[in-house]
């Protein structure tokens, strides 16, 4: 017992013990690893262009009509996620509402929860495998936004003007490790 408290009462002692728990705080605040075992499932509704408020329709309609249906979006392009850093599975869809907003929605989305992780609209292509992990902030990105959940069914808001034209993929992007968790590549018209 004796041998341990002159041990502990030397100065390099201490210090080796106080650099040793910084680097391990410093590791846990860095990779997070208790992200590994959380989920949170978001289930947003399909996006749909608000029906007209009461009391705003033309006076020239029978008040007895009832309101019509929201108009359900077009779809601009689709794609299903393969897997990269973590098993991903999922489909993404670029849609247009009715009144001509851009959304990009996830749907059935399956992956890894983890420290800052964003969805990416991008000029890459999905490549599967290791090469695929880290091509996605090579080029062209546009950041939808943080990821809401790492389940379910989820709505990102495009910019408005966003040329989709200039994107061919959806990446599930960790921001603090730059590697793609999961892809899609885009297909359809894109106008």
């Amino acid at each position: 017992m004796n041998r341990t408290r002159r041990l502990l009462t030397r100065p390099w002692v201490a210090g080796v013990l106080v650099a040793g728990l910084v680097a391990v705080a410093a590791g846990l605040y860095w990779f997070q690893p208790w992200q590994l075992w959380v989920d949170e499932t978001v289930q947003e509704a399909l996006p749909v262009a608000a029906t007209a408020p009461p009391g705003s329709a033309p006076t020239s309609q029978p008040a007895a009509s009832p309101p019509a249906p929201p108009a359900a979006p077009a779809e601009l392009a689709t794609g299903t996620l393969i897997s990269h850093e973590h098993r991903t599975t999922g489909t993404v869809r670029v849609l247009r509402a009715a009144d001509g907003s851009l959304v990009l929605r996830l749907e059935n989305l399956v992956t890894s929860s983890g420290p800052d992780v964003h969805v990416w609209l991008t000029d890459a292509p999905v490549k599967t495998g290791q090469d695929g992990w880290g091509v996605f902030d090579d080029g062209k990105h546009l950041d939808a936004g943080k990821l809401k959940g790492n389940k379910g069914n989820q709505n990102y808001a495009l910019p408005a003007g966003t040329d989709l034209t200039a994107y061919t993929s959806v990446s599930i992007w960790c921001d603090r490790f730059d590697v793609s968790f999961g892809a899609a590549e885009l297909a359809g018209p894109r106008s």
